[in-house]
């Protein structure tokens, strides 16, 4: 346990960040896993639907840090090309 005062508070604010950090890294991975579920059952009208919202998702990811730029877009690249194959 820290003794320093600004290391107790450091300590707070890296808690609070990471609470932060592990919703919205949840928020991403089920996001995903909705559209590829969709995908596979076919319903590509509803994944086509939900696609706007899992590149809003990854993009707010790439602003707070949570993800680099070339992995929010690898994976934007990906579940496109996964949503027009369905069709």
């Amino acid at each position: 346990m820290p003794i320093i005062k600004s290391a107790k508070k450091a300590l707070r604010s890296s808690g609070r960040k990471k609470m932060f950090n592990l919703r919205k890294k949840d928020q991403v991975s089920k996001s995903i896993k909705t559209l590829k579920k969709l995908v596979s059952e076919k319903k590509v009208k509803d994944a086509e639907k939900l696609f706007p919202q899992v590149q809003k998702i990854l993009d707010k990811a790439v602003k707070t840090g949570l993800l680099k730029k070339n992995t929010a877009s690898r994976k934007k690249s990906r579940l496109s090309a996964m949503v027009t194959k369905a069709k």
